[in-house]
């Protein structure tokens, strides 16, 4: 089976960018790439066109570089929290994708593709510690922490955070009730000095 050359007209994923001489297989070229307007047959005509376009993509290159970086430092500074319910030996009832990733990521206001998001052994299957790997542009990769929790943990977290705080208000309301106490005998000892006084 023998390829064809075409010239990419836009980025496309796993194959290569705009501007990109490529050779794949004839039936991909002719009936996804070519009429999808994501490449046209290369041929003399077509390599003119893109020469005289070559400063333009360079600059639109240039940009999504600066762009990479940007989201880069975001993705790095970024921390993941899942609370999932698992059985005791740590295994999860279900398992954490790639999709649960970009959501959680979404929500932090960082917006990636799916399709760039590294999740390992393609999905989490237990608690602990991990790093998620982010694809950006061209050999750029971010690392994002995530840290898979039991559901039932974090409630006996929050209870543990409750007791403790209601602890800490006991304790206080203690010290003013022994405070009070302490110048309400001030107060009568200075009565009672006062009162001697006067005799």
């Amino acid at each position: 089976m023998s390829g064809t050359k075409v010239i990419l007209n836009q980025d496309v994923y796993n194959l290569g960018e705009e501007g990109d001489v490529c050779e794949v297989a004839k039936g991909y070229a002719r009936n996804y790439l070519i009429p999808k307007k994501l490449a046209v047959p290369y041929s003399k005509e077509t390599v003119a066109i893109f020469e005289s376009r070559r400063e333009a993509i360079e600059k639109r290159k240039e940009e999504k570089r600066r762009s990479a970086l940007g989201l880069k430092g975001q993705l790095e500074g970024a921390s993941i929290v899942l609370s999932m319910t698992a059985g005791d030996s740590g295994k999860l009832f279900g398992s954490v994708t790639n999709t649960m990733v970009v959501e959680e990521l979404k929500k932090m206001g960082i917006e990636v593709e799916k399709k760039k998001v590294e999740v390992p052994s393609s999905a989490i299957k237990m608690l602990g510690d991990y790093t998620i790997r982010v694809k950006l542009y061209e050999n750029e990769v971010a690392e994002v922490k995530l840290t898979v929790k039991d559901v039932h943990a974090k409630k006996e977290e929050a209870e543990a955070e409750e007791a403790a705080a209601r602890k800490a208000v006991q304790e206080v309301f203690e010290e003013s009730e022994i405070e009070d106490e302490d110048s309400v005998e001030d107060e009568v000892d200075e009565e009672e000095e006062v009162s001697d006084e006067e005799e």
